[in-house]
């Protein structure tokens, strides 16, 4: 597809983004554009806590810091590492669509930005990831905004997926033939594999939900493959505590006959991921959780 002026100048907004420094997040209440995507999703919402990230916990300018014990294939091997996920309210303004650096302006917004880091080592040289997933505060499940990157010896990969009223649409960059730098348009009416640990935080836990939906498979990778859209089908289940763990939510998701996710989650509200376990060998296992200021003063 040729690139118009337009959005080449939209892609390298969207790269600055990835550029731009961590600042304390301000209390201030506004609005902004709902996701398009949030009307494609109508028949799930009902499942979900629309209000999940409203409550005072985010509004005390501290970030949530998630750590776990993870294992991945790579090479054919797995792998342990450490990943990391930061949750953290931020506001946007809407002409940069980024944190603002002027809490006097008349466009912000609050969103959730959910930061998803790793290191993994393999036999000849590592490879890092770095996933931002923004969610409108008040819409847990329609993605707003992401960028994901990965750098090994061998290149690195560039992705971002913005909702902008109008496309939602992702941009790529990456060092494999065939997938070097063009954009595509996206399904609408998805949930991001990426983003399920923070979305199924805001299920309506009591109801025991069990609902069809599509899953888009994961984009923390260093491929710009054409994304697999997944018809999946989610289920609930009441975790009894026993001697080893606490009793927790547990989510199902199955994506295919042969490819199952399961997800748990604290009972509790902010209802963390506990552990999660895939059908291709990725695990994490809750190590530590704190809130704190990550950022430089």
């Amino acid at each position: 597809m040729p690139r118009s002026p337009f959005r080449t100048a939209l892609f390298s907004l969207l790269f600055s983004t990835s550029l731009a420094g961590c600042r304390e997040p301000s209390n201030e209440q506004a609005t902004g554009r709902a996701p398009v995507s949030a009307q494609a999703l109508q028949a799930v919402l009902p499942h979900f806590d629309q209000n999940w990230a409203m409550r005072k916990l985010w509004e005390d300018g501290l970030a949530e810091v998630a750590t776990y014990d993870a294992e991945r294939v790579v090479y054919k091997k797995p792998r342990r590492f450490e990943y990391t996920m930061i949750t953290v309210k931020e506001e946007f303004n809407q002409q940069f669509n980024v944190k603002t650096d002027d809490y006097q302006r008349q466009d912000l917004f609050p969103v959730m930005k959910i930061n998803q880091f790793c290191a993994i080592p393999a036999d000849q040289y590592p490879y890092h990831y770095l996933t931002s997933l923004f969610f409108r505060r008040d819409q847990p499940v329609a993605l707003y905004k992401m960028t994901t990157s990965s750098q090994e010896w061998c290149g690195n990969t560039f992705k971002s997926i913005i909702d902008d009223g109008v496309n939602f649409e992702m941009w790529y960059h990456s060092y494999w033939d065939g997938e070097g730098s063009n954009n595509r348009d996206l399904r609408r009416d998805v949930f991001l594999e990426d983003a399920l640990p923070y979305t199924l935080r805001s299920l309506k836990f009591d109801s025991l939900p069990a609902f069809n939906l599509v899953v888009m498979d994961l984009q923390q990778t260093n491929r710009a493959k054409p994304p697999v859209y997944y018809q999946a089908r989610l289920s609930t289940a009441d975790v009894p505590a026993d001697k080893q763990n606490p009793a927790a939510w547990r989510v199902n998701i199955q994506l295919a006959p042969d490819k199952e996710n399961t997800y748990l989650f604290a009972k509790e509200y902010p209802n963390v991921l506990l552990r999660q376990t895939t059908w291709d060998g990725r695990t994490l296992q809750l190590k530590s959780l704190r809130r704190f200021a990550y950022w430089p003063k």
